[in-house]
């Protein structure tokens, strides 16, 4: 018989994303994943990648190595099982790997700087975007830049880090989110309608747009970017990619 999805409590969501250690009840599990009634683990989307870490319960534990969302439940992937998979109503306590967690919010908040200031500076929106925790790439359309043009995003977004401006993660009304949402920014088209209310991240007066992922709480702790190169994906699109440096 086909199970019911539970629909997991993205407990991260809206501006929870700085925990790290929770515990859940499971609802679902098999041999290779475990569902759980609300979690912390960010499952991959948006451009990024699932956190990692590790489950424990009574008599046993697991890492947690790939989180993704399906119908609604959120899958915990775990491998190297230590003791029975834990089954319904267990209790388990949750771990982040916290520093990877770190890199990867200061690198999608990273995203988001550059993301604007391309589509203030050259009125290119972003196209896709893939996180990394060393690394990450934009693509911007339409773009055609120059190595002038690429020191100039580097330039501009470091000044913006620079004024260690807060971000700010909350919920808002979909009607208010897409008039406040600049013109370029976040896609709303591919968001379907029912969502409302949506999660939006606030850059200051800076920016603003519609995400689900994480973010750090201020843009001192970003650091700088140091874009590394500039190639062209076909006709009017230019990729960027950055690393960041403390």
């Amino acid at each position: 018989m086909n199970r019911i999805p539970i629909m997991t409590d993205l407990r991260y969501l809206p501006d929870s994303d700085d925990v790290t250690t929770f515990t859940a009840t499971v609802q679902d599990s098999a041999d290779d994943y475990v569902v759980l009634d609300g979690t912390y683990f960010y499952p991959e989307g948006g451009g990024q990648p699932a956190d990692r870490g590790m489950l424990q319960w009574e008599g046993g534990r697991a890492n947690v190595v790939d989180v993704q969302k399906e119908h609604g439940d959120v899958r915990h992937y775990v491998e190297d099982v230590e003791g029975d998979v834990p089954t319904d109503g267990d209790q388990v306590e949750g771990q982040i790997d916290e520093e990877r967690r770190v890199k990867l919010r200061r690198m999608h908040t990273a995203q988001h700087v550059v993301s604007k200031v391309v589509l203030d500076l050259f009125d290119a929106q972003t196209a896709g975007n893939q996180i990394h925790v060393d690394r990450s790439r934009i693509d911007f359309e339409p773009a055609d830049f120059s190595q002038n043009e690429v020191n100039a995003i580097e330039a501009r977004a470091n000044a913006v880090l620079d004024q260690d401006l807060a971000v700010e993660k909350r919920e808002m009304a979909r009607a208010e989110a897409e008039e406040q949402t600049p013109d370029g920014r976040g896609l709303l088209d591919l968001i379907p309608d029912h969502v409302d209310p949506l999660r939006v991240v606030a850059i200051g007066d800076f920016d603003l747009c519609p995400c689900g992922g994480t973010h750090v709480d201020h843009l001192d702790d970003v650091g700088h970017v140091r874009i590394t190169s500039r190639t062209s994906k076909g006709a009017d699109v230019d990729r960027i990619e950055f690393e960041l440096e403390d």
